[in-house]
């Protein structure tokens, strides 16, 4: 999973963009994006461990994304 990008729903019916890319180096970049909201959570991850789950991408983002 080099490069990947999908929309999941979450709890109420939200739904996120979320976004992975891996770096030279063993880096990644992964966003996530809430629908109808301008805020784009990223991060720079320089250790990834190449290739992340897409549950990998998803839980690094969990307390952002429960916030309502």
């Amino acid at each position: 999973m080099p490069d990947e990008e999908w929309i999941k729903t979450i709890e109420g019916s939200r739904k996120v963009k979320f976004i992975y890319q891996e770096l030279p180096g063993d880096g990644a970049f992964i966003t996530a994006q809430i629908e109808r909201h301008e805020v784009v959570y990223s991060v720079v991850l320089t250790k990834a461990k190449n290739p992340l789950s897409r549950e990998d991408v998803e839980s690094h983002f969990k307390d952002e994304l429960s916030r309502k």
